[in-house]
């Protein structure tokens, strides 16, 4: 049986749920890359207020190592959408 999934805190929803690159008119649209809140608030903690790993885990009611794999897994979407021109869009789970 596995393991219950802790309850994540948020300290604030993005004002905006989707990103898109402004490319040449009439191009393909390609499969956009979909980012969690779970990535998104320990992108802003670490990145954007310049927490540490520890500190954002404390806020975020999760371990350091989580915020980690969050971290890792939500660097690696964002810089896939801007090398590749997708959109971005954020999703609950």
């Amino acid at each position: 049986m596995p393991r219950w999934r802790k309850r994540r805190k948020f300290g604030c929803h993005p004002p905006a749920s989707r990103f898109c690159p402004a490319g040449p008119p009439g191009a393909p649209a390609r499969e956009p890359v979909f980012l969690t809140l779970e990535e998104v608030e320990a992108i802003r903690l670490v990145d954007y207020l310049g927490l540490t790993q520890e500190e954002a885990g404390e806020r975020m009611g999760v371990s350091r190592g989580t915020v980690w794999r969050a971290l890792h897994s939500g660097r690696r979407k964002m810089a896939r959408a801007l090398v590749e021109g997708r959109e971005i869009v954020i999703v609950e789970g």
